[in-house]
């Protein structure tokens, strides 16, 4: 015999399964710059990290002239 399941016999709710597969699934921790773009399940989450030479000497300064 088959055992079905249904959404019924899941632990978490349907809204909570629904939230977390909208999350952003980037490490936000380690990003530079986070960005989003559009609303509901069309939107598109941009983790950004600078090069590593921006790490390494910090952004780029204004000459201040």
């Amino acid at each position: 015999m088959v055992d079905v399941r249904t959404s019924k016999d899941h632990p978490s709710s349907m809204a909570e399964r629904i939230n977390k597969r909208l999350r952003n699934s980037g490490e936000i921790g380690e990003a530079d710059t986070v960005t989003k773009t559009g609303e509901g399940p069309q939107r598109v989450f941009h983790n950004l990290h600078n090069p590593g030479s921006a790490r390494q000497h910090g952004p780029a300064r204004d000459s201040g002239s």
